[in-house]
């Protein structure tokens, strides 16, 4: 009797982890189905981001963009008709490995060099545009995108339009050495005579855009925009401080530190850069003038 009342009771282990869950295999998400803000670590749904211009919806940072993103984001319809679409670089200079580089920058890139140039319209005014893309080596400006950018401030001169260029650069190209820097002089000298017959000339600086490309022809805008955020400027920020002796401000070279000292006319949202860009486009043009050529 007393043996009844004290007998154990026997219960059944239970697995800490249920074995079909053990058993389960763990899932990999797809590739490139979300995005890592680098500014504040939030993640969002590529697909959302795209909606959203590819700009943060937590902090509102911008991510970069390629040069057929931002043509589909900027131009009506997103049509362009393309300039020199098959002006490829060589290696003039015979640099070691340069030729297997650009190879496999073009085939990381879908693009043939660091620019897209070309004709097309926005809020329905004609307009030359040259667009870089930093996911070709940087951004970098050698002869070829110094040639592009040349030629097409030459044909909206030809054309009497405006030519609007969004820069995104490293700067310049050390592979072609002199060759690189002398796009510098190539370009300014190019957009000092469109200026001179009056044409407009709107330039967007984007993140980043440093070296020779800022220090030519993405400086020299009668009107010159930015996006939030992007750096600017020419040598890089320890580089300056090394040189100067002198700690700089945190938000030094953003196109807010450089709208707040001159050196911008205005720093632009992405999802508004369409409109403002119509905006200026429509104050400084004449109804036909266009379809008169003249």
């Amino acid at each position: 009797m007393f043996k009844d009342l004290f007998h154990k009771k026997k219960y059944a282990t239970v697995p800490s982890v249920p074995a079909p869950l053990q058993e389960r295999p763990k899932k990999d998400l797809p590739e490139g189905l979300m995005n890592k803000c680098s500014k504040c670590g939030n993640i969002a749904f590529t697909k959302e981001l795209e909606k959203n211009f590819k700009v943060c919806p937590s902090c509102g940072h911008h991510f970069r963009l390629t040069a057929w993103e931002r043509i589909g984001m900027t131009l009506d319809d997103g049509r362009l008709l393309e300039f020199d679409a098959n002006l490829e670089s060589v290696d003039p200079l015979g640099f070691p490995d340069y030729k297997s580089k650009l190879a496999k920058q073009k085939e990381k890139s879908g693009l043939t060099e660091a620019v897209v140039t070309g004709e097309g319209a926005i809020g329905g005014v004609p307009v030359v545009v040259a667009v870089m893309s930093f996911d070709f080596f940087t951004g970098s400006m050698g002869s070829v995108v110094g040639e592009k950018i040349t030629r097409a401030i030459e044909q909206a001169d030809k054309r009497k339009l405006p030519i609007i260029i969004f820069s995104t650069s490293g700067g310049a190209r050390m592979q072609e050495s002199i060759l690189s820097l002398m796009q510098m002089a190539k370009t300014s000298a190019a957009l000092a005579k469109f200026q001179g017959n009056g044409g407009l000339f709107i330039s967007v600086f984007t993140d980043p855009t440093t070296g020779g490309v800022s220090a030519s022809f993405a400086s020299l805008g009668d009107i010159n925009l930015a996006e939030p955020g992007a750096l600017i400027g020419f040598a890089g920020r320890i580089v300056i401080e090394q040189t100067i002796r002198q700690k700089l401000p945190d938000n030094f070279q953003t196109a807010e530190f450089n709208l707040q000292h001159g050196q911008l006319d205005k720093v632009v949202h992405r999802k508004d850069m369409r409109s403002t860009l119509t905006r200026l486009l429509e104050l400084h043009t004449v109804k036909g003038d266009w379809s008169d050529g003249e």
